[in-house]
């Protein structure tokens, strides 16, 4: 007990402050003791914190490999899709490269990834509206209420093997969708966004529903074409009919907007087995083709309700209110597989290349080629941003030409696109700005300052990167996409800019970035059997529309009614589970 008890009082006399104040020795390597304790403790909960992250990454990583082990049971070879080793065809489907490239698909990821955090933020602030507004967080309707952005994503959500995302828009459709709505709707944007979007979702995936639900807004558009000339009016009131144009266009319609239907209306046709939708659209075509310029470069003003078609004075562009109206005329012949029953459409075509010559201008002292604005004898020296499609549209349709006037409209092609592409690089931000003018030793000044996701240049590089293989297309892509990511992406989705020269943010994420801007970057990334240009054409919102072979005689002869009949059949494609491609 007594060795207890003096135990005990030596072992209490080290707790005692005033015993290391005698001794300053023992209380220095008691302070040199309690540092390294405290050292060593901080750095064990580094290592469990970084631990904690490597393990965090690594289930990342898993739960992506298992999503692609996922993938290829299911007999997909990437982004939800089986390549197709059998097509035909002269296009450049020929020139598959079916090893995926690793820098290509890292790429591909980190755009898929942008099209998750766009999506994901509709979902959350604006599901079911037009729009969503990131900076304030809410929704806007912006085209009646239609849902616009959910429709235009559907067919970037299946591409891009985004399943869980495309049901649930899907749900939506069935649900929630309902055109009967007392609105004013734009004609042309309904038809590319809407019926577009549905009709694509439909040759992807083959479900009726959005076949079915195409067919009852296109219903609601069709009064519009009642006019005495067949050119429709632009507006029309989705519930009550009552089709109008236009107060600021002193009621003429509008070229792009009047001429830019063919494809949504000649596949829906095709895929339902109705004429008269493809009807109307090619009428007008026929009536504008009767009067057709010998240079084919059209004013962007037209009196629907003459006697006959009347071209009123008014600018002639490739950018705004022109531009979609030549594209139409390409890709009409192209869906139709480049037959003669769709010669009508190549020939306007090639007149109106050889009027967009008289248009082209270099810059000094770079030399930067440009397609200039023309009202009566005066060129305007600006070029819109919108007008960059023209070197994708250039590139497409240089393969219908002989060698020498082939090389001769792609070389042009690439010349255009490194303007677009030096529309981005030339200002602050790495943006480009909605329009440019050019003046006598001066290259370029962007004019209306403004970015909102446009995805006209991006258009481009996707076409001659797929048409030409030069991988440069791909690195202009990524510097675009990347300045997007610094310039545009908030916590909440992505907004364009105000000023591209100040960087001010807006708060507007436009339905068409989802729909085109990163559909086109990622394809940009992926294999050419990933939506193959020799099965699919892509409408004038990027919505793919597969093509199929026409032997009617309605635009070859310019006379008589279309004819479904005499098309060859339209089949759907095969559910996923069977192998689509």
């Amino acid at each position: 007990m007594g060795r207890s008890r003096s135990s005990s009082a030596n072992m209490w006399k080290y707790m005692n402050p005033s015993y290391y104040l005698k001794r300053p020795q023992r209380l220095a390597l008691l302070f040199i003791a309690f540092v390294f304790a405290t050292f060593f403790f901080w750095d064990r909960q580094t290592l469990v914190r970084d631990h904690q992250e490597e393990i965090s990454k690594l289930h990342e990583e898993v739960m992506r490999l298992q999503d692609l082990l996922e993938e290829l049971k299911n007999g997909r070879s990437i982004a939800g899709e089986k390549p197709n080793f059998s097509r035909s065809g002269d296009d450049v489907g020929k020139k598959m490269n079916f090893l995926d490239d690793p820098v290509d698909a890292q790429r591909r990821e980190k755009v898929k990834d942008a099209m998750r955090h766009a999506w994901s933020s509709y979902e959350k602030y604006a599901w079911g509206h037009d729009e969503l507004q990131p900076q304030t967080k809410n929704g806007v309707d912006s085209f009646g209420g239609l849902g616009a952005t959910l429709i235009d994503s559907l067919d970037t959500l299946y591409i891009m093997g985004l399943d869980k995302q495309f049901q649930r828009a899907r749900e939506w459709v069935a649900n929630s969708l309902d055109f009967n709505k007392d609105y004013d709707a734009s004609v042309f944007e309904t038809t590319i966004r809407v019926v577009g979007g549905l009709l694509s979702a439909y040759d992807l995936s083959g479900d009726k529903l959005f076949l079915d639900k195409a067919q009852d807004i296109a219903d609601r558009l069709l009064p519009a074409w009642n006019t005495p000339t067949g050119i429709p009016y632009n507006i029309i009131n989705l519930s009550h009919g009552n089709p109008h144009n236009h107060r600021w266009t002193a009621g003429y319609s509008i070229l792009a907007d009047s001429a830019s239907e063919q494809l949504e209306f000649i596949a829906l046709s095709q895929r339902t087995g109705d004429p008269k939708y493809q009807q109307k659209v090619e009428k007008v075509i026929l009536e504008l083709s009767r009067n057709f310029p010998d240079d084919g470069l059209l004013p962007i003003h037209i009196n629907p309700a003459g006697e006959e078609v009347e071209f009123v004075y008014s600018t002639i562009t490739f950018g705004a209110m022109g531009d979609s109206f030549y594209e139409y005329l390409l890709k009409a012949w192209i869906q139709g597989n480049r037959t003669a029953a769709v010669g009508r459409y190549r020939k306007m075509w090639e007149t109106s290349m050889q009027g967009l010559l008289s248009l082209v201008r270099r810059t000094s002292p770079s030399s930067f080629a440009y397609i200039g604005e023309k009202l009566g004898d005066l060129l305007n020296h600006k070029m819109d941003e919108l007008a960059c499609f023209a070197p994708g549209m250039l590139a497409l349709g240089s393969s219908g030409y002989g060698p020498d006037k082939s090389q001769k409209f792609l070389s042009l092609a690439e010349e255009l696109a490194w303007t677009c592409y030096n529309f981005y690089q030339s200002t602050p931000t790495k943006l480009a700005g909605e329009n440019y003018s050019f003046g006598k030793s001066q290259d370029m000044t962007v004019g209306t300052s403004w970015n909102i996701l446009r995805p006209e240049t991006v258009e481009s590089l996707f076409y001659l990167w797929r048409l030409t293989g030069n991988k440069t297309y791909q690195e202009w892509g990524w510097n675009i996409f990347q300045a997007f990511e610094k310039n545009s992406r908030i916590k909440s989705g992505y907004v364009g800019l105000k000023d591209v020269n100040t960087g001010v943010q807006d708060n507007m994420m436009q339905s068409f970035f989802l729909a085109e801007t990163l559909k086109y970057l990622y394809l940009l990334y992926s294999p050419s059997s990933i939506i193959p240009l020799d099965e699919w054409v892509f409408n004038t919102e990027a919505h793919p529309i597969k093509i199929v072979t026409r032997n009617d005689r309605a635009m070859s002869s310019g006379a008589g009614r279309s004819s479904v009949g005499q098309q060859k059949l339209y089949r759907r494609p095969r559910s996923r589970r069977e192998g689509r491609w």
